[in-house]
């Protein structure tokens, strides 16, 4: 190929990608002055965040009871700082095209957002040490709580979605869900912010879980890995697109165990106390108490371990 035919295919190239028609929906115009989110900003708020949860595990390992204040003290005036600019990132990167934007109030708000993020990290961590207990106890091959909070994906999953989920209740767009998905590629955990989960609660092994938009898991609920808690169906508009908005994944009371595997879908409702088995697809609703298996075949004939109604 000539140079000038290269250069000639680059320029159509160029011009074809930079084509209105072919931009629509993948194309975020920058508004000179608004500052976009950073994933490395916030890897770091993700960093600081465990550092100050769960201080010796996480950031540094030298910190003890006589400058511990100190090291929390100064993790939290970075971590305010961070936050307070990835969430007004956040809230410009999402703003309507063409509206003008007030940067002193969207500033405001930002700040006002990051103090209340980290007012919450003493509840945060309250919750959090439930889970730590719950995989702990729940685990056999555990030694000790450090243990699980230095290697178990689910306490770095859990972390990144509780700090996700309460800055989602704050009102700040994109940012939880940036945090959510850095801890899927992190731990093959898959929690969408947006999902509401009681205290102590644990992922064994944690590899494949995805946890839908609008899921509610009560308290002592234990899934394994590979578990969906998803949607069956979408409802369409007039205009055959899916209505967004409408709680549509499991409902899981208290004290249910979710086996490896296992795909529930839709907005059911698992009872307290059931048992769920491995590889099982759930469709309706379980009485509380009650136990799903999957079928096997003894003789050729099918098998299916249940008891209960309503499944």
């Amino acid at each position: 190929m000539s140079n000038l035919s290269f250069t000639h295919l680059l320029t159509d190239t160029v011009e074809q990608l930079s084509e209105p028609a072919s931009l629509k929906g993948l194309f975020h115009q920058h508004r000179d002055g608004n500052p976009l989110p950073s994933s490395k900003a916030l890897e770091e708020i993700v960093e600081l965040s465990r550092a100050i949860i769960f201080p010796g595990f996480f950031g540094k390992s030298s910190v003890n009871l006589r400058v511990i204040r100190y090291h929390i003290g100064v993790d939290i005036e970075r971590l305010y700082k961070l936050l307070a600019d990835q969430v007004m990132a956040g809230l410009c990167f999402t703003e309507q095209e063409g509206e003008p934007t007030d940067m002193e109030a969207t500033r405001s708000q930002a700040e006002d957002i990051a103090a209340r993020l980290i007012a919450k990290l003493p509840e945060i961590r309250r919750i959090l040490a439930t889970d730590v207990e719950a995989a702990y106890n729940g685990d056999p091959a555990a030694d000790n709580y450090g243990e699980i909070i230095s290697c178990y994906p689910a306490i770095k999953a859990l972390t990144n979605y509780r700090i996700a989920h309460e800055l989602l209740q704050l009102g700040v767009p994109l940012i939880p869900r940036i945090l959510t998905e850095m801890a899927h590629s992190e731990t093959g955990i898959d929690i969408h912010p947006g999902a509401k989960i009681g205290h102590h609660f644990t992922i064994d092994h944690g590899t494949g879980v995805v946890i839908g938009a609008t899921c509610v898991i009560g308290n002592n609920v234990k899934l394994y890995q590979g578990v969906t808690l998803g949607a069956k169906s979408f409802p369409l508009d007039s205009k055959g697109n899916p209505i967004k908005g409408i709680p549509r994944h499991p409902i899981l009371e208290d004290d249910v165990v979710v086996y490896a595997n296992a795909t529930l879908l839709g907005r059911i409702t698992i009872g307290r106390g059931c048992v769920v088995g491995a590889n099982v697809w759930v469709t309706a609703d379980m009485r509380p108490m009650t136990k799903k298996y999957k079928k096997v075949k003894t003789d050729n004939i099918d098998i299916e371990f249940s008891n209960g109604t309503g499944i």
